[in-house]
């Protein structure tokens, strides 16, 4: 996940230090670029595809992490 956490520290424009499971989205700047290139990061830090709607859904760094597990999981 550390690969992960750099990336999404780089997208939102804040500290890696700042990235822990319970960083809430909606008091960062989660906007429509940064749902896109999350997307993307998981896809190439993880090899895997989320949809958006299943990205919509997590309020939570911690929310995402447990959609990739599942997903990777083949939930």
């Amino acid at each position: 996940m550390q690969s992960f956490y750099e990336g999404l520290a780089d997208i939102l424009e804040i500290e890696i230090s700042e990235v822990s499971g319970e960083l809430n989205l909606s008091e960062i700047n989660w906007d429509s670029l940064a749902f896109i290139s999350t997307i993307a990061l998981i896809d190439e830090c993880h090899g895997i595809v989320i949809g958006g709607q299943s990205l919509e859904n997590c309020k939570t760094v911690g929310d995402i992490e447990k959609l990739i597990e599942d997903k990777q999981k083949g939930k």
